[in-house]
């Protein structure tokens, strides 16, 4: 701070001239003990109103680092949790789809399963199931084979054909359920968070030593004037 305002001084000194611009500029000038002046010398005054304006300024940027190092934190802790959230609802909608495509099948395969078992003899069946088998099956199938039954041909007809167009619409709301939205990549969600452990462990770092150096040297500075 104190190069800065011997330079600003001495530009300042070498330019006499600027004064042609018609602002108040203050009477300025390096003391010369073997050359006294009658001009009352405003120098320190113009020193003091640098250093504050200089003080001002660190200060202003030392807060203004805080604040993108804030924002910055913010928008990455906001996308890593926005990505999170979108995978988790992905994955809900793959569950979802693959749930309502197992039972877009399993109608149609069900019905197949009904008419092929329900042509079968009894003797077959014990056969290829068992006796316990057939004796399970036939406990779960009697109660749908006996509504089947009951039903005229052209009522079981539009059964079967209800039946498959369920399924068709099952495996067409399976498909639109199996739309997903597009999520961060593994490398970049390791780049974001190197970056928020950057700004929160280096940039947050650096930004508290030198607060902790420009109050010192205010500090020192004010010593030294006093």
């Amino acid at each position: 701070r104190q190069r800065v305002m011997m330079q600003i001084v001495q530009e300042l000194c070498k330019r006499p001239g600027l004064n042609k611009c018609g602002f108040d500029m203050p009477t300025i000038y390096i003391p010369n003990p073997n050359k006294p002046s009658r001009c009352v010398n405003q120098i320190e005054e113009v020193c003091r109103t640098i250093e504050k304006t200089i003080n001002q300024t660190v200060q202003n940027t030392l807060n203004s680092l805080e604040r993108d190092c804030e924002l910055i934190s913010e928008a990455i802790t906001d996308k890593l949790g926005n990505d999170r959230r979108t995978t988790f609802e992905n994955r809900r909608a793959r569950c979802k789809s693959c749930f309502l495509t197992l039972l877009g099948f399993s109608v149609p395969l069900a019905l197949l399963a009904l008419l092929v078992l329900g042509s079968m003899s009894q003797e077959l069946l014990e056969i290829a199931l068992g006796p316990q088998g057939t004796e399970a099956l036939s406990l779960y199938l009697t109660p749908i084979v006996r509504i089947f039954d009951s039903l005229s041909g052209e009522q079981q007809l539009y059964g079967c054909g209800g039946l498959v167009l369920l399924s068709f619409l099952l495996l067409i709301i399976a498909r639109f359920s199996f739309r997903t939205h597009p999520t961060l990549s593994g490398k970049q969600k390791r780049q974001l968070q190197e970056k928020l452990e950057y700004v929160q462990d280096v940039i947050k770092t650096k930004k508290k030593k030198l607060y902790e150096e420009y109050l010192r040297q205010s500090v020192s500075d004010q010593d030294m004037d006093l």
